[in-house]
């Protein structure tokens, strides 16, 4: 029998400076409707996050080994919340894989509570906020002949906030056409999907979209052009930013690396990481859960004169076989059990394409007040200059929402 595709669509795009935050836990959304066998949402919420983090750290260190010495941009969010909506409609195998993939033991965590999890931090995340843009969402485009199993669909709207849209995939440009124009309007990205595999039947979407500022934006005037030093040989010319304040900062002397952690309004951080000249790949190795948790509890604040290109980077991926090499396999070969997604047998997934993007500046007319406010004539700080290969972290409580090591911030 021939096969039927699945494409998975995983986008995440921070906005101008980018970064996520999801609110503190008061005044929950009022909708507390479970099944007598669920576990409360927060509880489950808790669970899912350590496991997201083992996730993004596990999957960290499969693309850098792919990378060689190329940027890498991606968001860990996006690609869980993905898996683990498609799991839905997983069964035996494939569904154990998926799980065990995304970092959750079978043993720890119900199958149930990854959902209720993903469904309350899915809940925080879209919250309405003045400060700043958030929207993750899901949707599935499917042939229009195409039955989908009535349990997945309502499952997948109640834990994913999933959308389902039917589709002519007759005609690849209508489905491309009807896909760009959905995930620009959600994203303001344009033709995020191109190429579209003539035998698919659906496409499965995630998006992430983040626009933040700043807690103390730079000063535009402040800008200057310097080096940046890819490598021995190579020596790139970047827009510095330039800002003399109070960052909370931490210095791994076991990793020889400095941490600056920079804030954004609503409460969200990203933190950079400098090695030391030719300890990158040392951090790169050494990064995990633990680590972070370690650097998060060790930072303190005080005054340095901070130097910070102004960068864009993207990130573009085909996942399968990174994720293949995590251990999530069956869902891509003939094989797959996604009996519980269609009635149509010999679905599986063909292709599992990740975009990312990340939009780093000085952050608008605000700073030029702000630094009115800075400094008079006093001592000479501390310099941190980030002249050289970094890794940026984007985080949220326990959720790494993007991550990425800039080798070279011309490069986008």
């Amino acid at each position: 029998m021939s096969n039927f595709y699945l494409c998975l669509l995983l986008l995440g795009i921070c906005g101008f400076a980018y970064n996520h935050h999801v609110p503190d836990h008061h005044g929950e959304d009022a909708d507390h409707h479970h099944h007598p066998t669920e576990a409360p949402d927060y509880l489950s919420y808790q669970k899912i996050s350590r496991s997201n983090a083992n996730f993004a750290f596990k999957f960290f260190h499969q693309i850098v080994s792919e990378a060689g010495d190329e940027n890498v941009f991606f968001s860990p969010l996006s690609l869980s919340t993905a898996f683990a909506f498609l799991s839905l409609g997983a069964k035996s195998t494939t569904l154990s894989q998926i799980l065990s993939g995304l970092g959750f033991n079978e043993t720890e965590i119900s199958e149930q509570e990854v959902h209720d999890g993903f469904r309350h931090l899915l809940q925080m995340l879209n919250r309405p906020r003045a400060e700043l843009e958030l929207n993750i969402g899901n949707a599935l485009f499917t042939h229009d002949q195409v039955e989908l199993v009535e349990k997945f669909v309502k499952d997948a709207k109640h834990c994913y906030q999933a959308e389902v849209f039917p589709a002519n995939f007759k005609n690849s440009s209508e489905v491309e056409k009807q896909i760009n124009s959905y995930i620009e309007n959600k994203t303001h990205i344009k033709d995020a999907i191109k190429g579209l595999r003539p035998d698919s039947v659906m496409v499965l979407v995630n998006h992430v979209f983040l626009k933040a500022y700043w807690q103390n934006p730079f000063n535009y005037a402040a800008t200057r052009e310097a080096d940046f030093f890819v490598d021995k040989k190579t020596t790139v010319k970047v827009p510095m930013m330039n800002k003399d304040a109070y960052f909370k900062t931490y210095r791994d002397a076991d990793l020889s690396c400095e941490v600056v952690e920079l804030p954004y309004k609503g409460g969200a951080s990203a933190l950079f990481i400098l090695p030391d000249q030719g300890k990158l790949k040392h951090v790169e190795q050494a990064l995990g859960k633990d680590l972070l948790f370690k650097w998060l509890n060790s930072l303190h604040g005080g005054r340095i004169e901070l130097f910070l290109p102004r960068f864009s980077i993207s990130g573009s991926y085909d996942v399968k076989n990174t994720l293949q090499n995590m251990g999530i396999t069956d869902v891509f070969e003939d094989w797959a059990n996604l009996s519980g997604v269609t009635r149509k047998p010999y679905l599986k997934v063909s292709q599992a394409i990740h975009k990312a993007y990340l939009n780093v500046h000085e952050n608008g007319t605000e700073a030029a007040a702000a630094t009115l406010q800075e400094w008079g004539p006093q001592s000479q700080p501390p310099i941190v200059i980030f002249n050289r290969p970094f890794i940026i972290l984007i985080t949220l409580k326990n959720y790494v929402l993007f991550l990425g090591v800039v080798q070279d911030p011309t490069k986008n």
